[in-house]
């Protein structure tokens, strides 16, 4: 009981002495009023600037998702070099946007130099990625080079498609929902067509198939797309406000008109077909009406896809440059391109884009090519 009691006495006589310090330390304050000051402001000023740092890019009122699955990466290994400004920072920081609608989670190469190309040339945008085949409740991405690489771009934030949640609320929820869609000969496709208008009209910002090299800044082409041959327009790529009256009609269109049994009806064909209403026209041109842009097809599209072999041929820098002084991106034409064996490094157009664009990407092809040599020997 003694030793409870002198306890108890220690830990009162502790209890007095604590007012007594404060007292000790508010009289040093008061007799150091402008070092204290300036110490509270430094203090201050410190936290504010934390919290204004880790809050850029932030956009409380998008509702598109912000937490990208964690990859295991070594981006000193990936990425030889720090993103290129493109000329300075993008004027505004509006998304930019990917999809994958198939199960596929193993990137190629023109997948992660699609990527790469535009987290490049968009350095204040957020360049979501967004696939089917990862699934929700799995925290993580499959172990693959082209994820740990794309990982490593700050701007860059890859994520599950949740196709049930993306066609909510709009005239593509039915139709999503009926089951023998999915038997269709192009459902893919025809889903991924669906993906892009939706997006559009629900976020806005800026669309790219994955089979897309970005060269330059496109944020300034607002409420547009490019022509892709004559007459002939493509949602390949895609620029627009959100709630845009356009892309409405698009999505009223992809469901009162639907032939998804028709290679391309979904696609070229609805843009198309939109736009020659909107404008009132027959023959589309590059032109702008009611505030919407048909792009000249050196723009976005200047390898017609009947040339696509041109890619895998042999041009000087000078020819480079000359074709693309006009050219904001290059469309692969992947569904025509992707079994041609491109050798790395060549003086090939395609060879030349991965190197300049996408230098993480053409870092990862070298080796692997230099390591495939060797294995042949």
């Amino acid at each position: 009981m003694k030793a409870a009691s002198g306890e108890q006495a220690l830990a009162g006589e502790r209890k007095l002495r604590m007012p007594s310090c404060l007292l000790k330390l508010t009289r040093v304050v008061l007799s150091h009023k402008p070092f204290a000051l300036f110490i509270i402001i430094v203090v201050f000023v410190s936290l504010a600037y934390q919290k204004l740092y880790w809050g850029i890019g932030e956009d409380p009122k998008s509702s598109v998702p912000t937490s990208s699955l964690s990859a295991e990466r070594s981006c000193a290994h990936y990425v030889p070099s720090p993103l290129d400004m493109a000329g300075g920072p993008s004027p505004s920081t509006g998304n930019v946007f990917f999809v994958e609608t198939s199960e596929q989670t193993a990137p190629s190469y023109l997948f992660s130099c699609s990527v790469e190309s535009a987290a490049r040339t968009h350095p204040a945008s957020r360049v979501v990625v967004l696939m089917k085949g990862l699934a929700k409740e799995n925290g993580s991405l499959p172990k693959h080079w082209a994820f740990s690489l794309l990982s490593c771009l700050p701007n860059v934030e890859i994520l599950p498609l949740d196709l049930t949640e993306l066609f909510s609320g709009t005239p593509l929820a039915q139709w999503f929902l009926q089951p023998q869609r999915q038997q269709e000969p192009h459902f893919l496709a025809v889903l991924s067509d669906a993906c892009r208008i939706v997006l559009m009209w629900k976020f806005g910002g800026i669309y790219l198939d994955t089979d897309f090299i970005v060269l330059k800044n496109l944020q300034n082409l607002t409420n547009a797309l490019g022509i892709q041959c004559y007459d002939e327009l493509n949602g390949a790529f895609l620029s627009f406000e959100a709630k845009h009256k356009f892309i409405e009609i698009c999505m009223q269109d992809f469901v009162q008109n639907y032939k998804g049994w028709a290679w391309g009806h979904q696609g070229p064909g609805l843009v198309t077909r939109v736009f020659k209403k909107w404008c009132s026209i027959r023959t589309i041109k590059s032109m702008s009406c009611k505030g919407v842009s048909a792009l000249a097809q050196e723009v976005v599209y200047p390898i017609p896809w009947q040339n696509w072999k041109k890619l895998f041929g042999a041009v000087s820098a000078m020819e480079l440059q000359k074709l693309l002084k006009n050219t904001y991106a290059v469309h692969i034409w992947n569904k025509l391109s992707h079994g041609t064996k491109l050798e790395i490094p060549s003086q090939a157009l395609l060879a030349q884009l991965y190197s300049q664009f996408c230098p993480a990407t053409y870092t990862k092809m070298k080796q692997d090519s230099e390591e495939l040599s060797r294995h042949a020997v």
